[in-house]
């Protein structure tokens, strides 16, 4: 497993404005983790709670939506994590298979991948 930073962006569904979101890339997370305070200042409402497991084995209950995500000049519409105080950003696998990109962690970037139909 390897991380490194980058920055995202963040809008609503209709794509209005984008926030910049500097995120830790960790190819262990599978949804990404934006602020609260970003997604409610575009606008975005919770819209369902599912349950998530952190690394320690807890279990927590958390406020998920759909947003519009720009990552390396690739567009996707992705669930976010509604980002508890404290909470790092994070750029979760579902939003970097929306938009075809994979990581190398090695030299610590995303790269294009080819979508498979296996």
């Amino acid at each position: 497993m390897g991380t490194f930073n980058l920055t995202i962006q963040i809008a609503n569904l209709n794509g209005e404005h984008f926030e910049d979101v500097e995120v830790m890339v960790d190819t262990g997370a599978i949804t990404t983790v934006v602020p609260r305070h970003i997604l409610e200042g575009l606008g975005i409402q919770p819209t369902k709670r599912e349950t998530f497991e952190y690394a320690s084995g807890e279990q927590v209950q958390l406020d998920i939506a759909e947003a519009r995500a720009q990552v390396d000049g690739r567009e996707t519409i992705t669930w976010v994590i509604f980002g508890e105080e404290g909470a790092s950003p994070l750029l979760g696998a579902y939003t970097l298979e929306g938009v075809f990109l994979g990581v190398d962690p090695d030299n610590q970037r995303l790269i294009p991948v080819t979508g498979s139909l296996k």
